[in-house]
């Protein structure tokens, strides 16, 4: 959605109230359902994860797939009025086993935007830097930021074209100081991007290598981190992990990496099969069957 329909659309439920903001949200999700080419790369998605299922029913997955997605712009707006998100979470004493910061893997599988805000609430004395992509021109991401930002989290944002080395020193530096660096561990941003090969429901998929990177070199653990909607406003954050990246010398990289991405896409699978509907991957994702 543009940024200005998107504010269109909240002075509107401003005036008229959440329901009416819900209605017309909603109304948008069955457009894109009925003419967006998305729906191609859903349908492929949950073929996949549903093979002995009809055509029908993965098509009814990707309706409420995209119902789904407007609750995440839903609950944005709610909390803009005042409306408290009620958060719950597991996992997060792991962190506190860490010496030298985390890695958080977040996921288009769930509410990324709505964990980082439950970490940074929780872990309010804890820096924290998140990773963002830029677009050329952005939307409703670019309220993201804003709001994140607000939030006192620091973004760092990643060109499609390219991106300065010192930003990836500041993540090591922040690791170093014990903080917190967010990551997105499911989608390649730019071109010629450094990417590794893996196993999702039994198709190969390519994944950033830059996450295991950053782990090999600060001696950072990864953690997977997600966070589910339950009910209106009302989010479940888990922590999965610790994924370590060890190796006994620069042979073993490519296999210590490769087993660590390993991990990861075991817990996003598993995720993805508890959580069917809040899978926000719209992007091609799934190559040729292996």
């Amino acid at each position: 959605m543009k940024g200005f329909w998107y504010r269109v659309l909240h002075a509107g439920g401003n005036v008229a109230g959440s329901g009416f903001f819900i209605l017309v949200a909603r109304i948008i999700a069955v457009g894109y359902f009925c003419f967006s080419g998305r729906r191609k790369e859903s349908l492929r998605l949950y073929g996949a994860l549903y093979p002995q299922q009809s055509r029908l029913y993965h098509l009814w997955c990707v309706f409420n797939q995209f119902q789904s997605f407007t609750t995440i712009h839903v609950d944005r707006f709610l909390t803009s009025q005042g409306r408290v998100p009620r958060l719950t979470g597991e996992g997060e004493e792991l962190l506190e086993t860490s010496r030298t910061g985390a890695i958080l893997l977040m996921s288009h599988l769930g509410n990324w935007e709505m964990a980082a805000h439950m970490l940074k609430q929780r872990k309010k004395d804890v820096p924290m830097l998140l990773y963002m992509g830029v677009k050329e021109k952005e939307g409703v991401e670019a309220l993201q930021k804003e709001q994140l930002r607000h939030a006192g989290i620091r973004i760092i944002g990643v060109h499609q074209e390219g991106g300065s080395p010192f930003s990836a020193i500041e993540g090591i530096r922040c690791l170093q100081n014990g903080g917190l660096v967010s990551m997105t561990g499911d989608i390649l941003w730019q071109k010629g991007q450094r990417r590794l090969k893996a196993d999702f429901l039994g198709h190969e998929v390519w994944l950033p290598e830059a996450p295991y990177v950053f782990a090999l070199v600060s001696g950072a653990p990864l953690f997977a981190f997600f966070a589910f909607r339950t009910g209106t406003n009302r989010y479940h954050c888990s922590l999965q992990g610790p994924i370590t990246v060890r190796t006994g010398s620069r042979a073993d990289r490519k296999t210590a990496i490769a087993e660590a991405a390993g991990q990861y896409v075991a817990l996003l699978e598993q995720a993805l099969r508890d959580h069917p509907c809040q899978w926000y991957h719209f992007e091609p994702f799934l190559k040729d069957k292996k």
